[in-house]
């Protein structure tokens, strides 16, 4: 007979993976929690203290580290002298470990969590225990995840070894993880010496950015809510690597806007357009209206959930993505006439959200750092022209403002209130930027009183005088450049309002 040791917190599954090993001639070892929820299904099992001789102690903390267990789990059967050592102590082989870890990542998510609450969730034995089985993989079964357990019953009878040792290597991959959130929790540093993310697969993708990129999707274990991860797809195709990173984008950019209905269009991780309104449709009127091309085939993202009138509009386009917190359900059914349309919910982010850090990768390494964001008020800005700008253009600049900062540097946002008109993203100077945001803003019907935001300083005054020339009233931008004077002077010429925040918005 087999023996099987069984030490769950999650209990998912396990008298019926308790009953498969019996069938399959195991007899089970269990320890306290576990033994008490096979007994109440009539389940038999062996207690672990009546192998090793020593009760359970110290409130639970040691259970299975004792000699009697561990020596039957790493025990190698093809070495004569291991099972010899094993026969003299009297102790028999372990097959099977199926241990899976204190709940510590769902502890610390708890509101109001004590520091030594969270390291009570701390687990010891059972790390040890799946970690000598996952080494001794080539005759034990180290069992980690309650999803496992079919699987696990099927490959048994077959004696499966190769899904034996991909269990092995599961088990490294859950106990590495398990340690880098500990690590990371009791630390309390974003940036520390030793940075161990963790990240769970969400998907394999058919590409990458390109056709012969091979690519996968990742969630992090505390992605907050308003992530793209934790959106519900309802509709429509899986979502590709590109698909994944202007959605991400849009939502970034949603984020800014909670007072007012407002809908986002990204194309390629820029902003295409943004619209706020009184309603949704109102909103989407204005996005749309910011770049009826560009657009097309584009990302969007609302704020409040999408009504009928909304859906059809949006159904006249190709679309890839639709993003909504909800839809009603007219709404959905008509979006889901089209088959390849991806249409997801998602959570709003919450007005108390912690900092959040983002990481990016390099040859050889990863950047991390704070996330930008920071939105600027009328409080921050300061007037450094003989015009003052009026209430309207201040609205309209800060509107210009929240959306620069999603621009690629260098960024040329032109916008009035609640609306965006043209923009310039990723030029190698800015004055490219600035004559393609007014290019393209000076085709809209409503730009007579548009102004202008751009992500960095005017280290020349050509911008200034472009825009001056081409209708632009009135300007936001950090300053900061030893030549801003130049700037200044070249607006005041033109009678143009400039204000500086002293803050930079790069997005590279």
């Amino acid at each position: 007979m087999r023996r099987a040791l069984l030490s769950v917190s999650d209990k998912t599954g396990l008298v019926e993976f308790a009953q498969g090993l019996i069938a399959q001639n195991f007899e089970l070892l269990t320890t306290g929690g576990t033994r008490a929820a096979l007994t109440a299904a009539g389940v038999p099992s062996t207690e672990v203290s009546d192998i090793t001789g020593f009760p359970e102690m110290l409130d639970g903390r040691v259970k299975t580290l004792h000699p009697a267990i561990h020596a039957g789990i790493l025990a190698r059967r093809d070495l004569p002298a291991h099972m010899a050592a094993l026969a003299d102590q009297g102790l028999a082989p372990i097959d099977l470990v199926c241990i899976n870890l204190y709940p510590f990542a769902a502890t610390i998510k708890k509101p109001g969590v004590t520091r030594a609450e969270a390291i009570e969730q701390i687990d010891i034995g059972g790390p040890t225990a799946l970690r000598a089985a996952a080494k001794n993989g080539a005759s034990v079964w180290a069992v980690a995840d309650p999803a496992d357990y079919p699987a696990v019953l099927t490959a048994l009878a077959a004696d499966d070894a190769d899904f034996r040792q991909q269990l092995a290597v599961k088990v490294f991959q859950i106990t590495a993880a398990y340690d880098a959130q500990i690590a990371a929790y009791l630390a309390d540093d974003p940036f520390p010496d030793r940075f161990t993310p963790t990240y769970t697969k969400r998907q394999s993708l058919r590409y990458g950015e390109n056709s012969h990129q091979h690519a996968a999707f990742y969630a992090a274990p505390d992605a907050p809510a308003d992530s793209l991860v934790n959106a519900a797809q309802l509709h429509g195709k899986k979502l590709s690597y590109n698909n994944i990173k202007d959605a991400d984008a849009a939502l970034r950019m949603l984020a800014e806007y909670s007072d007012r209905p407002t809908v986002v269009a990204v194309k390629h991780m820029n902003p295409c357009g943004i619209g706020q309104g009184a309603t949704i449709e109102a909103a989407w009127d204005k996005a749309y209206d910011a770049d009826p091309m560009s657009i097309f085939g584009g990302i969007i993202a609302l704020n409040r959930p999408v009504d009928a009138v909304t859906a059809e509009k949006m159904h006249k386009l190709f679309l890839e993505i639709i993003m909504a917190p909800a839809y009603d359900a007219d709404a959905l059914k008509i979006l889901e006439k089209k088959k390849n349309l991806r249409v997801l919910t998602i959570a709003l982010p919450a007005e108390d959200a912690a900092p959040r850090y983002e990481t990016v990768s390099v040859t050889g390494g990863l950047l991390v750092q704070e996330s930008d964001t920071r939105l600027e008020g009328p409080d921050d800005l300061t007037v450094v022209t003989t015009t003052e700008p009026t209430d309207d253009q201040i609205a309209a600049l800060l509107f210009a403002q929240s959306v620069v900062k999603h621009v690629k540097s260098n960024a040329i946002v032109v916008a009035k209130a609640g609306q965006t008109l043209g923009i310039g993203a990723g030029q190698m100077n800015r004055i490219g930027s600035v004559e393609i945001a007014l290019k393209e803003a000076q085709q809209n019907p409503n730009f007579a009183g548009a102004v202008l935001a751009s992500d960095a300083f005017f280290p020349m005054n050509d911008c200034v005088d472009y825009a001056a020339k081409h209708g632009i009233r009135a300007i936001i931008q950090p300053g900061g450049s030893i030549r801003d004077q130049e700037s200044v002077d070249k607006a005041n010429e033109y009678g143009i309002a400039m204000v500086t925040t002293g803050v930079r918005h790069f997005r590279h």
